[in-house]
């Protein structure tokens, strides 16, 4: 009788079959990462160099001497360049700077475009004469005969003055220095600097300008500063060659002519 044989084994393992996937390290994603981002700065680094600086809008300082303030020179990388920085560093170092801006053009080129202010007036700081833009911002000291083509103003005791900073008074009266910007704002504006000989804060509640050596012009307070110079601008067309006197802007609604 044919015996039947029993397997006493155990069974075979089912996973014996095949081998363990090998895990991968949880550090190669962001090492590959890395050397990817590495790999692409070393290229821009090497690729987009600055090789043409182009400056507009400039007249009171040359190319060379906003390249300069900006802290920019050939060979510079063009993507890592700081554009916001390096104009806050332009408005200390160029005080007649007064706007501008910074163009990155592909691949290499870059723009620098700026808008300058222009001396409007002085005053006098014991035997030194400084020169004021229309925001009374301190642009420096007058050169040799600067000041014959500028509006003198007197009547304030300046203090501290620094260059490319508002100007300040003596006992720091802000409200005396704005008052003064917005008159000089005013003469810019509306094209009347040439014949303004002089502007007089002696009296800061009421101060007057000399114009065309022919007519002392009250202005009185700073409200309605905008209406009393168009009123002015009106009484002007108004006046005959031989008239000389005062125009009194005062009372912000009429302008009244006392011929002298």
């Amino acid at each position: 009788m044919a015996s039947t044989l029993h397997n006493n084994q155990p069974p075979a393992d089912k996973r014996s079959g095949y081998m363990k996937p090998r895990r991968r390290s949880s550090f190669s994603g962001p090492v590959v990462f890395v050397l990817v981002v590495l790999g692409i700065i070393f290229v821009m680094s090497l690729l987009f160099r600055v090789s043409d600086i182009q400056v507009e809008g400039n007249v009171h300082y040359t190319d060379e001497e906003i390249i300069r303030a900006i802290d920019i020179e050939p060979g510079d990388n063009l993507f890592f360049f700081n554009r916001f920085a390096a104009f806050a560093r332009v408005y200390s170092k160029l005080p007649y700077i007064e706007n501008g801006s910074v163009e990155r053009q592909l691949p290499n080129k870059v723009i620098i475009t700026v808008e300058e202010t222009t001396a409007l007036a002085y005053l006098e700081l014991g035997e030194e004469q400084w020169t004021l833009d229309r925001n009374c911002k301190v642009l420096g000291k007058a050169a040799e005969g600067e000041t014959a083509s500028l509006i003198p103003v007197v009547g304030i005791r300046p203090g501290t003055l620094l260059i490319g900073e508002q100007m300040q008074t003596e006992d720091q009266d802000q409200e005396l220095v704005d008052f003064l910007a917005a008159v000089l704002y005013q003469i810019e504006e509306r094209g009347l600097y040439s014949e303004v000989k002089r502007v007089n804060f002696a009296n800061p509640k009421s101060p007057e300008f000399t114009y065309s050596n022919k007519y002392t012009v009250v202005l009185g307070t700073q409200n309605n500063l905008e209406r009393k110079f168009g009123m002015f601008v009106n009484v002007l067309g108004k006046l005959k060659a031989g008239d000389v006197g005062i125009i009194d802007l005062s009372d912000g609604r009429t302008a009244h002519f006392s011929p002298n």
